[in-house]
């Protein structure tokens, strides 16, 4: 069994920088993708970034390239995500996922565990 859990999440204006941290236990971290995901109210769960276990390939949603950075620590079992110049439209709660195989996936369903999710509240 895996336990994500995620941290970092909180209340910051426009323009501003958070970075959130996701430990996970439970299996050898470096053999698996992680993803971020993130929820609105009223929306669906959409794509944010991913890395693969090694950390040398990464995807990003369009929305978010360019400010919003994903890196890992193996030897921690954590991944990040370094969000700057933060808008009020990526207000949501961001969950953590992995992946039961080595290279990174946008697509939620693929995913295998996840995270209880971190409120990012971006006011404007």
């Amino acid at each position: 069994q895996v336990q994500l859990v995620e941290s970092g999440g909180g209340l910051v204006q426009a323009g501003g920088s958070l970075r959130l941290s996701c430990v996970a236990s439970g299996r050898t971290f470096s053999s698996y993708a992680m993803g971020w995901f993130r929820q609105a109210p009223e929306m669906e769960r959409e794509f944010v970034a991913a890395i693969s276990g090694g950390g040398g390939v990464t995807y990003y949603a369009n929305s978010v390239k360019g400010r919003f950075t994903i890196t890992r620590d193996n030897a921690k079992n954590t991944v990040y995500l370094q969000m700057n110049s933060l808008k009020p439209e990526d207000t949501a709660v961001y969950y953590c996922a992995l992946d039961l195989s080595i290279l990174p996936s946008r697509t939620p369903e693929t995913y295998n565990y996840w995270g209880q999710g971190t409120q990012v509240t971006v006011s404007s």
